[in-house]
Formats: structure tokens, sequence, C-alpha cells
């Protein structure tokens, strides 16, 4: 059994309590308008070709098999048509300019590289999250290696947009200590509008996990002419969970820009970004829960 990997992030601070080592899973149901990994979007490999960062040595030219690369006339040029995501050529960059995301791994190959940082769980209250993408497309992986790192007693988070399965949740919630669920919006034209999906599902998910009993963190990016509207709504639908430990109001940021480029995606990212003022007043909405 493999699951499709973009990143392991290790010292992350953001993705639940302490110190942690984010997983991140590739492939998405959602589209949203404001991704900052659009590396994650897609289930299959992407390699990503960071221009400025090219040296012109040759290397990749030399090591694709696919002859994907060309250099001429000092001009690196990549045709993606002809990638099949082997990561010969990143494997052969000197300078970093190629990275490919998503190498599959089985659970005995993460566990390891998740385990090296135990003593830093164990001192500042971490442990380990499952993100994405979205994670559990993978629901079979995540439960395993979710019940992996528990017999090793290790604090776990799972991190997901909600578009996903009873069934998934199922599979992952007993070895799951806290679920990290995003919220972006509770109108469904309004959601539909941010994601590309209906927000039915992802707010009775969010009902399912809280009558589970499960620990719930929520997760709000504050996107302007998105969601600004939708914060009081969200607000008040939350005040009926009875799980729900922790809301966080997220300022948008569009430091992604690059990924866009790199990957030769369609860059979404709203130009407005929030002020610090109105992130403040969002989250008192919720401090007050």
């Amino acid at each position: 059994m493999k699951a499709r990997i973009f990143e392991i992030k290790r010292f992350a601070v953001h993705d639940g309590d302490g110190i942690r080592t984010t997983v991140f899973f590739k492939g998405c149901p959602l589209r949203c308008v404001w991704c900052h990994n659009p590396e994650g979007l897609e289930m299959k490999p992407q390699l990503g070709f960071y221009q400025h960062k090219c040296v012109h040595c040759g290397a990749c030219v030399t090591a694709c098999p696919q002859n994907a690369h060309t250099l001429q006339g000092g001009k690196h040029t990549f045709d993606r048509s002809k990638c099949v995501g082997c990561g010969k050529c990143e494997n052969a960059c000197l300078n970093g300019a190629l990275r490919l995301y998503g190498k599959e791994m089985t659970v005995d190959e993460l566990l390891p590289l998740l385990l090296a940082d135990r003593e830093f769980y164990e001192t500042t209250g971490g442990g380990v999250t499952l993100s994405g993408g979205e994670c559990l497309l993978y629901a079979e992986f995540c439960a395993e290696l979710l019940k992996r790192l528990k017999e090793e007693k290790i604090h776990t988070a799972v991190d997901t947009c909600g578009f996903v399965s009873k069934s998934a949740i199922d599979q992952v919630a007993p070895y799951t200590d806290v679920f990290l669920y995003d919220v972006k919006a509770f109108d469904e034209d309004a959601h539909i509008r941010c994601t590309g999906q209906s927000n039915k599902r992802i707010l009775e998910n969010l009902q399912y996990i809280d009558g589970l009993g499960k620990a719930i963190e929520i997760r709000i990016p504050y996107v302007p002419q998105y969601n600004q509207q939708e914060i009081q709504s969200i607000a008040e639908f939350l005040s009926k969970c009875k799980h729900v430990k922790k809301v966080q109001v997220l300022s948008y940021h569009n430091y992604a820009g690059s990924k866009y480029d790199a990957l030769e995606m369609e860059n979404t990212l709203p130009k407005q970004l929030p002020s610090e003022e109105e992130v403040r007043t969002a989250q008192a909405c919720f401090d007050v829960l």
C-alpha cells in the first residue's frame, strides 16, 4: 500500500500544538481560489521548474530519458507533455531548479522519518499531522499510518477540508487525537464560488466528527471579497458544536505565486490582502464561543 506525498515538513509549528512533522498528501477535491499549495491539487506527480534557479548546466538534459529538457542558446526549455514524473532530472539538478512533487511512499518508509523527532514531540506537546492536498483521499493508508503512530504513543492530527466520505472519517477517527478542520464559508453559493464545490458534505461531516466526540480545531482562511461576509454565520454554526476546542482565523497571503509559475498552472490567487484589523475583528467573533 502506497500514497503519493509531495512534502514532509519537519519542525512545523502551525499544524497543531507543539513542534510537529507534517506529511502533505497529493490530491484535493476542492479548488480554492486562494490555494497556497497548488502542487497538492492534482493526484499525479508534477515537476516544478523554477527558472530563476537554473544555472544552465545541462545535467537535466542528460538525465531525462524522455528528452523533456532542452538547452539551446543558453535557454532551458521544459516540455511538460513529455514528463513522466520519474524524478531523474530532479536528482541531477545542481541548484534546486527542478522539484518533483508527488513521490510514492509506503507506511514503512514514512514511519522512521516521522519518529526521528520523537524527542521534540514529547518536550513540546507536539506530534505528527497528516495534511495535503487532502490526506483522506488516502484514508486506508492514513489509518494504518496513524495506527502505527499511536502504537508509538505519538500525538496525531488530521488536517482535512471535510469534502470526504464518512467512511474515510471512520477509518482514521480511532487513531486521531484532533481533527484540524477547514471551514471556508457557510453559505453554499459563497462556498461554490470560493472552492468550486458545495459545502453541504463538509458541514455534515463536521457535525458527524463532533458527534463522535473527537477534539476539533477549526481553521478559517480570511480572504477579502470572498468570505468576509461569512464569518458571523460560521460562528453561529460552530456555537452548536460541543467538541470544537479552538477556532483560528488565518490571514490570507499570496506567497505561492512562484509555485503556480513553476508548475505552469493558472494563478488564481486574489490580489487583495486582509488588514491585521480585519483578521482581529473576525477572530473576535470566535473568541467568545
